[in-house]
């Protein structure tokens, strides 16, 4: 496996008044280049803390999380930030969109918050059609001027899968992307994940839906805060 991204004896607790609780206990994993890997376990077992350890949105207890065999736990946060914005794209349950833009814009804003003013000036037009071509391959393609509100669940998904893929991200890092969805629009969703990982890009997924893991190439399972494959 050519390993792109490396989990190593991840540890995770949190501390409420005198009580410790452990939610990750020597989490070991590898995702390779291409790869799209499911994590599924039961809910509270620590999917999403695990998978935003991984995705540099939170710190571990002990242990290290390595790109191309770098360790990136140590980088300043600076550093730590650039690293993150370049390397992963994230889609989440809820879509966290913005109800005043329009989905060309709400997919946009990474870039535009990532951009110099200057920046932005120069490079929109061709940044523009980035997103409208992205819009297009997600199915939104004519839904661009639609806010928030005017599009369906499925369709928000959509736009945010499109807004994570914005950056060209190496890594895409799924939390219960179907989650919020009907069991059809899930499986929607599920086959624009596939059709985005059949053309290269790295996927890990984490969800509690046994059915829709079973179509990654991969799943393991975190159980007792351990990694368990399956």
């Amino acid at each position: 496996m050519n390993k792109i991204l490396e989990a190593k004896d991840l540890h995770k607790t949190y501390r409420t008044g005198s009580i410790d609780l452990k939610v990750l206990k020597g989490v070991n994993l590898a995702l390779g280049q291409g790869e799209f890997l499911a994590i599924v376990g039961a809910s509270g077992t620590g999917k999403s803390t695990l998978l935003h350890i991984l995705g540099l949105l939170d710190a571990p207890t002990f242990g290290e999380v390595l790109y191309r065999q770098s360790p990136l736990q140590n980088l300043p946060r600076a550093q730590q930030n650039k690293m993150r914005n370049k390397i992963f794209g994230f889609v989440f349950q809820f879509y966290h969109l913005l109800p005043e833009f329009n989905a060309l814009e709400n997919a946009l804003m990474p870039l535009m918050v990532g951009s110099s003013t200057k920046k932005w000036l120069k490079e929109k037009g061709p940044l523009k059609d980035r997103g409208s071509r992205l819009l297009e391959r997600v199915g939104l393609g004519e839904r661009m001027t639609h806010r928030p509100g005017r599009l369906s669940g499925g369709e928000c998904q959509r736009l945010a899968i499109a807004r994570a893929l914005i950056n060209e991200p190496e890594i895409l890092l799924c939390d219960e992307p179907t989650g919020n969805l009907d069991a059809r629009t899930g499986q929607s969703i599920m086959q624009l994940l596939l059709e985005i990982n059949s053309r290269g890009q790295s996927i890990i997924m984490v969800t509690h839906n046994m059915e829709l893991a079973q179509a990654a190439r991969r799943i393991v399972q975190l159980r007792n805060g351990r990694i368990h494959p399956l």
